[in-house]
């Protein structure tokens, strides 16, 4: 059988380079560059941003792709890529744009009634409010920061309440961490339940109760009585496996005695 040659690798299609990683200096560039400056086109990397953002909060990033894009803004698919070289990129922007949204100035944590757990509360709320206002934040895996200046904003704004506590510059960095962590991962289960309503048809009530019943008949409570009662008293409490609320303001409160602790050991080591 004739064999066909092979065709040369030709210039990768949009489609291909929207999966590409993000190049490091080429996203700093564009994080810190003039976003409100028109191409030939009129296009800005604003508008770009702007019209992605829209989907995302619409449909996830799924539904952001440069074709998409492309046709909502009226223009070519390769003009887009004259302004933003890929979706790495583009993600990139939308996250650090959205953090501009995230307090009115740097100070504005540091102003919170309450000291630094004021201060701390009212940085997991605006959080805990960021993700349901662009619940896409949260399809985002990165191991890395995005280091544009509404980032670099957030991570300052967030800091100053922990500074001249007597934490190192490591702990302050890590209690941070440990704050965001846990809003994120309450977000995310929050997330988790809100789809899985809308695939099952079915609120968490009606899923207790439906589920309760054939739980009593399968789960031996004399086998598991602990199990059994905690579960049963959470349900009750939570109408439903779990309260993801619950365990935002919960654990909170858990993570600021905990930070509590750590600066009155540092202000007095006889303290522990």
């Amino acid at each position: 059988m004739k064999k066909t040659p092979a065709k040369r690798a030709s210039k990768p299609p949009p489609r291909e380079r929207e999966g590409r990683g993000a190049d490091p200096a080429r996203s700093l560039a564009l994080l810190w560059g003039s976003h409100g400056k028109p191409g030939r086109s009129g296009l800005t990397v604003r508008a770009i941003v702007s019209t992605a953002i829209e989907l995302a909060d619409a449909g996830g990033l799924e539904a952001v792709s440069m074709r998409h894009l492309a046709d909502l803004l009226e223009v070519g698919t390769m003009s887009l890529y004259t302004h933003v070289p890929g979706k790495a990129e583009l993600t990139d922007l939308m996250v650090d744009t959205v953090y501009g949204s995230l307090y009115d100035d740097v100070d504005a944590p540091s102003r919170q009634p309450g000291g630094w757990r004021g201060a701390l509360r009212y940085i997991a709320t605006r959080n805990w409010e960021l993700y349901q206002r662009h619940p896409w934040l949260l399809e985002i895996v990165a191991a890395r920061p995005v280091l544009g200046p509404n980032a670099t904003l957030k991570y300052e704004a967030e800091l100053r309440p922990l500074d001249d506590l007597g934490l190192t510059d490591v702990e302050m960095d890590s209690v941070l961490t440990l704050l965001l962590t846990h809003v994120e991962g309450a977000a995310r289960a929050q997330a988790s339940a809100r789809r899985t309503r809308q695939e099952s048809g079915m609120t968490d009530v009606e899923w207790w109760v439906a589920t309760a019943p054939l739980l009593d008949k399968v789960v031996d409570a004399r086998r598991f009585p602990v199990a059994t009662r905690v579960g049963q008293s959470a349900g009750q409490a939570h109408q439903g496996a779990s309260s993801p609320e619950h365990a935002f303001g919960f654990g909170l409160d858990r993570i600021l005695d905990g930070v509590g602790l750590l600066i009155s050991e540092r202000r007095d080591p006889t303290a522990r």
